[in-house]
């Protein structure tokens, strides 16, 4: 079945940056079908509820967003949440999906699915071919357990459940909690913070070398619903933005955007984190989808977000 405007989308994780970003994508698309449960109205750990719910709605299409994220404090405090979580949620969502007759399904993933030291940029060939950042590593067992129950469904039930694989997002409706955000709405709260305290100094986590790739959370988005309506032989698909830059670049480009000027202290004690995460992403492109939204122009997005959030830390 092609993917129609009044196509049954079963949205798992519709609440989080990444869904909410979705929601709103398929919405302003004119999807009158959109479906959507909050934790509260379906637990996604208890496979019977799931299995018996996906039968009830019968979608068409699914995405799953839903997922345990943080960043390198929570996952390394919390890793069995993670890892239980995780599988728990994915593995219900996609033998729920395919008990229910769901033969198109996108599978969020994570970069940190990669090898630590892997070849840069990243191509989807490299998954398994080293040793995952230890910080991280239950998080990535689970994304990457579902990845493989993705191929092996397509193998055996001639399916096409898609991995989409993005690079690290930013965008509204972010976690800017220092104790399990990311490390850009952290940095960027952390900036906020000094500033309006006016502080002098600026810690941030390692020696500040570390680079990342960063795309605006709309992006994938626009990704998720090219895919939705494209047949693919791959069953891994890396979505990214191209952009890079290190730790200590971004936490300078924050300053000068704020107007602010603090002096960086480094905590040495704390990881680092992988060296560098730049994804592949010339199997999207080869298949025609590229990202549009520039990092600056998203940075004026979020931070009108950030100074409208309740939550701020």
């Amino acid at each position: 079945m092609a993917l129609n405007k009044n196509s049954r989308i079963f949205l798992a994780g519709h609440n989080g940056m990444v869904g909410s970003s979705i929601l709103k994508y398929l919405k302003k698309k004119r999807y009158k079908k959109i479906i959507t449960k909050d934790r509260k109205q379906l637990d996604l750990i208890d496979q019977s509820k799931t299995e018996k719910y996906l039968k009830k709605i019968k979608p068409d299409f699914v995405i799953i967003a839903a997922a345990k994220v943080g960043g390198i404090y929570a996952n390394q405090k919390f890793k069995a949440d993670f890892i239980y979580q995780n599988l728990m949620i994915q593995t219900n969502l996609i033998h729920a999906s395919y008990k229910a007759g769901v033969k198109k399904l996108i599978f969020l993933g994570s970069s940190c699915i990669y090898p630590k030291l892997s070849k840069q940029p990243i191509k989807e060939k490299y998954l398994l071919s080293g040793k995952l950042e230890d910080t991280n590593d239950a998080y990535a067992i689970a994304k990457i357990a579902g990845l493989k129950l993705c191929e092996t469904y397509n193998q055996q039930y001639k399916l096409n459940y898609i991995c989409l694989m993005p690079t690290n997002l930013y965008g509204p409706n972010d976690n800017y909690n220092l104790k399990n955000s990311h490390f850009f709405p952290a940095l960027l709260s952390k900036i906020y913070n000094a500033k309006k305290n006016k502080k002098k100094f600026l810690k941030i986590w390692g020696n500040g070398k570390a680079k990342r790739e960063l795309m605006f959370v709309d992006d994938l988005s626009s990704a998720c619903e090219f895919f939705l309506k494209k047949k693919t032989n791959h069953y891994l698909i890396n979505i990214g933005s191209g952009y890079e830059n290190t730790i200590k670049g971004y936490a300078k480009f924050i300053m000068k955007k704020l107007n602010v000027n603090l002096k960086i202290v480094y905590d040495k004690k704390k990881p680092n984190g992988t060296p560098r995460k730049k994804l592949d992403i010339n199997l999207a492109k080869k298949y025609g989808w590229i990202s549009k939204i520039s990092f600056s122009q998203g940075f004026d997005f979020v931070f009108n977000d950030f100074k409208k959030n309740k939550n701020l830390k």
